[in-house]
């Protein structure tokens, strides 16, 4: 995966699909029309992926990228919780949910070019809770493109003291 200007933060990112049609029609089906099947669905097939590329007995927590809380009032949920959720059942991991926090409101990552995404996120994201020191953490979105976003939450992950992220999404271009 080419995703990173420099060499990321996070250890690994897996992806179960290339960014592309249909998939990019399911992504927009669960992030913007609010299909909570369709999420638990995909999550459970995140699952698979992580079950065979991730070494989940190092895993010991699963965390998904959060949403700022304006943009979490107006959708009503956040997707990379919805597919946290089913990855955690699945492999059997607890879900910390609140572990990261958006500390500001930042533009849509989609509506930057990638040179400006990185700005975009920094000192965006901070820990909430104390659990993840020591901690082996498997971070989870939808999407992964330029890797900002993953790295800007492993940066507060490891300030955290987090021993390791790994980096699980849906779906990379």
């Amino acid at each position: 995966m080419n995703c990173c200007q420099h060499p990321p933060r996070f250890a690994r990112a897996f992806a179960a699909f290339q960014y592309a049609d249909p998939l990019r029609e399911c992504v927009h089906a669960v992030k913007f029309a609010s299909n909570a099947r369709l999420a638990r669905a995909l999550g459970y097939r995140l699952a698979d992926v992580a079950a065979r590329h991730v070494d989940c007995a190092r895993c010991d927590v699963v965390v998904p990228v959060p949403l700022h809380p304006r943009r979490h009032r107006d959708r009503g949920f956040n997707q990379a919780a919805l597919l946290a959720r089913a990855v955690g059942d699945a492999l059997g991991l607890p879900l910390r949910e609140q572990a990261l926090r958006r500390t500001k409101a930042t533009r849509a990552q989609s509506q930057l070019e990638p040179r400006d995404r990185r700005a975009n996120v920094t000192d965006a994201f901070a820990c909430r809770e104390d659990n993840v020191r020591g901690g082996r953490v498997l971070l989870v979105d939808d999407v992964l493109t330029t890797g900002a976003t993953a790295d800007a939450c492993t940066t507060a992950l490891l300030a955290a003291g987090a021993a390791n992220v790994d980096v699980l999404v849906l779906a990379t271009n």
